[in-house]
């Protein structure tokens, strides 16, 4: 059996067949030949002392042996790709790439980095907008604002901000035969809303208001983008049930109005998240400070 680490070429040929299943298909993926990709599996079986690979007729699969070895071996490999991207980024740190999502983004994130440009000339951002969580080993993204309690496994979490939940409409709403004066007034209007984590947001902010629950049963138009119930809001099609993350920018310029004083504080957050092992970089720490001075 072999004393030290065996052979780095053996190991990739294992966990590349392991992964296909398929000495020719790894082969193909390594650029060398069939025959190439079996010597060298050979050869690691008998540096190991044990068999990897049971060759059937009816094709390969892992012995025991191979079973239990491939997690850590897939890990390894795994971690010095990790290690290579990383060290290359680290190499063009000119280049900031951050994940949101597409609401926080379009009503948050865009109206305010044109000041972040102007402080940091020298780096190049590069936004990316989705609703999954991303995975920093996997998406090239540098850092992510993240909606929960900032208690992601292995990542770095800085508190942002946390939303206020109050209705919002067009300053038109607050006039007229079905004018928005108090909250039973809803009952003529009809109700905009996000589905998600957030489409309890009617039914809990109506109750705090002291109002019937079938009130929040009237008519209602659900989006799948809070960007998108804003915009309605905007065109007077209904009262939307706001986060101040997604209106602030459109009360202060008069586009919405809140017609009614109650509004409730989220028991969850926004925050800035990075993987610790980047998470003082250069780029990222002038990221950071930028954003937190934004709140």
């Amino acid at each position: 059996m072999v004393a030290g680490l065996p052979s780095l070429n053996g190991l990739r040929a294992f966990e590349c067949a392991a992964r296909h299943m398929s000495f020719t298909k790894a082969a193909e993926e390594l650029n060398v030949t069939q025959t190439a990709i079996s010597h060298q599996i050979s050869r690691l079986e008998d540096e190991l002392g044990v068999q990897l690979f049971l060759r059937l007729k009816e094709g390969l699969t892992l012995s025991e042996h191979g079973q239990a070895y491939l997690p850590g071996v897939r890990a390894a490999f795994h971690e010095l790709r990790y290690s290579t991207e990383q060290l290359l980024a680290s190499s063009n740190n000119s280049v900031l790439t951050i994940n949101t999502l597409v609401s926080v983004a379009s009503k948050w994130l865009l109206p305010r980095l044109p000041s972040f440009q102007q402080a940091f000339a020298d780096i190049d951002v590069r936004v990316s907008a989705s609703t999954d969580l991303v995975d920093f080993r996997k998406g090239g993204i540098d850092a992510a604002i993240r909606y929960g309690r900032g208690d992601w496994k292995g990542l770095r979490a800085d508190f942002l901000m946390s939303d206020e939940i109050f209705p919002v409409c067009s300053p038109a709403l607050l006039n007229g035969a079905k004018a928005l004066s108090v909250p039973a007034d809803l009952a003529h209007h009809t109700l905009l809303q996000v589905s998600g984590v957030t489409a309890d947001d009617w039914g809990t902010w109506l109750s705090a208001a002291g109002q019937p629950a079938q009130l929040a049963a009237g008519p209602r138009l659900t989006f799948d983008l809070a960007m998108m119930a804003v915009q309605a809001a905007i065109d007077g099609q209904g009262v939307c049930i706001g986060r101040s993350t997604y209106v602030d920018d459109d009360l202060r310029a008069g586009r919405l109005v809140a017609p009614f004083d109650l509004r409730l504080q989220d028991d969850l957050g926004f925050y800035l998240v990075t993987p610790r092992e980047t998470a003082e970089t250069k780029k990222i720490v002038a990221f950071r400070t930028w954003l937190l001075a934004q709140r």
